[in-house]
């Protein structure tokens, strides 16, 4: 998947990309699939996502840095809650 990154992250390392100053957003337990409309980075705060890209599967905790590239297919899983900083258009 092109343009698709995932990688651990330490809050320090975070900040020093402005990811403090993003918005956030959570969610409680939540099912999701679709494409994703542009492209967003986020720092993942709380909880725990389960992420199907394609056939893979991804478990997304806290200290985790993701960016959806635009038109990504994928499905979310959020088993009890989550919580993430965001940019859309944003890559490190």
């Amino acid at each position: 998947m092109e343009g698709f990154v995932i990688k651990e992250m330490s809050w320090e390392e975070a900040k020093k990309f402005g990811i403090d100053s993003w918005e956030t957003w959570e969610s409680g337990p939540d099912v999701t699939e679709g494409e994703f409309p542009e492209q967003e980075s986020c720092y993942f705060l709380d909880g725990e996502l389960h992420l199907t890209v394609g056939d893979k599967f991804y478990l997304v905790k806290p200290h985790m840095f993701v960016t959806f590239p635009k038109g990504l297919p994928c499905k979310w899983d959020i088993p009890r809650y989550v919580k993430k900083a965001y940019k859309n258009d944003y890559e490190l």
